[in-house]
């Protein structure tokens, strides 16, 4: 490939409708278009290569309390990639010529056709689907949908059990192009599989809601974000919702705070407030390479890998929670995943007990959480 000139890279921030029907999502993704439109229509004198869309802007997603749904009201809502819905976004990609990015898209996958997959995707100027990514870390205490870890195994044997078969990067004309998803960048692990995989521009949809910190003071969200862009020394945008229409949330549930962070970590733009947004900045992929040539502070030529393979060798959450044919039906299934790790936790020496608590009441302590949560009815009880 030649010189990659510079470009506009769009982050959406949209209004979400969560979604009980199929008119609602076609109601969401109706919005998206139309800030696409904008988008591109506003930043013509550079022209805009990529477009990122926020976790679950399909669908919507729901949380423990009154309004959790559990399996079956997922399925009722989960679509195949590609499909009817990609498609009119494949139609706005060959229109202008763009990339489009999305995530949180509850899919169906035809070889496990009983469960969902958090699923993100990148659409070619061509129409294409040339990327599909199928969220990790999905959190145990908020995420229905399967992780692949939660059936690693027969998800290999489909889907492939190497680095690069697991956090995808695709070389494009813009630059190589990897994607992330909300809970994903909360820790630097799959950040740095896709900067090992080459990713220069990392495409990270999310749902982040201001209970877990998008606004100052906290705002984990952007202090955790920037550290994964200087780490890998690439650029990260991220989409948050603007503001959503579900009965059980408040209107600025995911505040907002959109940003594009470059290649050393600085923060180019952000849309800081819970309301719908556009928000542009100029990609210089060329500049990054050159960045990346220098060994002042240079956060990849510094790596001693080795060093540190023992705190990777044993494994922390159990693997293959949720085999074929034994799909997570509520949080409270998964919540037993997360009880494992915290019980090896503590065994480990990694953490410490609160004053008087030993390690073994540690664990009853989720369950006592747990069972209360039942008792009150803010935790779905297992279907």
């Amino acid at each position: 490939m030649g010189k990659i000139k510079k470009y506009t890279g769009l982050v959406i921030q949209p209004h979400v409708k969560v979604a009980e029907t199929r008119d609602d999502i076609m109601v969401n993704l109706d919005r998206v278009c139309k800030m696409i439109d904008f988008g591109v229509g506003y930043n013509w004198e550079l022209p805009a290569r990529l477009v990122v869309l926020p976790e679950y802007f399909l669908q919507g997603v729901t949380t423990p309390g009154k309004g959790e749904h559990g399996l079956e009201e997922f399925m009722k809502k989960a679509i195949t990639i590609p499909g009817p819905e990609t498609e009119i976004l494949a139609k706005k990609a060959k229109q202008y010529g763009i990339y489009i990015a999305g995530g949180g898209v509850v899919e169906q996958l035809p070889e496990f056709p009983d469960r969902w997959f958090n699923t993100a995707f990148i659409i070619g100027p061509d129409g294409d689907v040339i990327l599909k990514y199928h969220k990790w870390h999905v959190p145990a205490f908020i995420g229905l949908g399967t992780s692949p870890h939660d059936m690693i195994d027969e998800y290999a044997k489909h889907y492939g059990g190497d680095l690069k078969s697991r956090f995808p990067v695709v070389d494009t004309e813009i630059g190589k192009l990897g994607t992330m998803t909300c809970h994903d960048g909360a820790t630097p692990e799959i950040a740095r599989a896709l900067g090992f995989n080459g990713a220069e521009v990392i495409c990270h949809p999310t749902a982040q809601q201001e209970l877990e910190g998008v606004s100052e003071p906290w705002d984990f969200w952007t202090f955790t974000r920037r550290a994964r862009a200087h780490d890998n020394m690439c650029y990260i945008l991220g989409s948050n919702w603007g503001s959503v229409e579900y009965d059980y949330y408040p209107n600025a549930f995911c505040a907002g705070n959109s940003f594009i962070i470059d290649y050393i970590g600085m923060m180019v733009r952000r849309a800081p407030y819970p309301s719908e947004q556009v928000i542009g900045a100029p990609i210089d992929i060329e500049g990054l390479r050159e960045h990346r040539s220098r060994i002042s502070h240079n956060t990849w030529v510094d790596v001693r890998a080795e060093i540190f393979k023992e705190m990777y060798e044993a494994p922390i959450y159990p693997a293959n929670l949720f085999p074929k044919g034994r799909p997570p039906r509520s949080l409270t299934e998964k919540i037993n995943g997360a009880k494992a790790a915290l019980k090896t936790l503590y065994e480990r020496g990694t953490f410490t007990p609160p004053h008087g608590f030993s390690i073994e009441q540690m664990a009853d302590e989720l369950d006592k959480r747990v069972d209360h949560a039942h008792e009150i009815g803010t935790l779905r009880k297992i279907d």
